[in-house]
């Protein structure tokens, strides 16, 4: 496994956006590399490192809220990682938002990408803890995540502390889209 050793960086006169703020997808779609927070062209995206079942030895969330299906894989560091959301048609949120048109929320798909986030914080602890959103900041959103579609939660590190976390997070539906992406902030309980 690559520990994704190539990274974008952040331009330092724009401390606090997403690096790929901006994004620019090829004219058929396709998302070029320069769009993602970090390289993954050596990264195996099939793998499952950890089921929804084993999340739950280090992420709270639970029922509806577990939006989580895998953690496809993870740096050595636990500074990187990328999770996987498969939105299914029986969800909660698929009869109102929207009927007969349903999308998956924004606010779930950040929500899925900080869970991301939760496990790297996690996963350096002896001991898990309760993490809560305290900021989303420069959250954008660019393309819609239906029924049926892979949503690829990339997560990278741009702070650590034994109290909590900021990442940078971003999206990509079936890892052919930019869906969103943001940063975002957690705070042990």
């Amino acid at each position: 496994m690559s520990t994704a050793s190539t990274h974008r960086t952040q331009p330092a006169a724009r401390a606090g956006v997403p690096a790929s703020d901006g994004v620019s997808q090829s004219g058929d779609g396709a998302v070029s590399l320069k769009d993602l927070l970090f390289d993954v062209t050596s990264i195996d995206l099939s793998a499952r490192l950890l089921s929804r079942a084993d999340l739950e030895r280090v992420n709270p969330h639970r029922g509806d809220m577990a939006l989580l299906d895998a953690i496809v894989w993870h740096s050595a560091d636990h500074t990187l990682g990328i999770g996987l959301k498969h939105t299914r048609g029986d969800e909660f949120w698929v009869k109102g938002h929207f009927p007969g048109k349903p999308m998956f929320p924004g606010v779930l798909m950040v929500e899925a990408a900080a869970q991301v986030a939760v496990y790297l914080y996690n996963a350096r602890l002896p001991e898990p803890k309760l993490a809560a959103f305290t900021r989303i900041e420069n959250a954008v959103f660019r393309a819609s995540v239906l029924p049926g579609d892979d949503l690829f939660l990339l997560c990278k590190e741009v702070k650590w502390s034994r109290r909590g976390f900021t990442c940078d997070v971003q999206g990509l539906v079936n890892m052919q889209r930019v869906a969103f992406e943001a940063r975002v902030q957690g705070l042990a309980l």
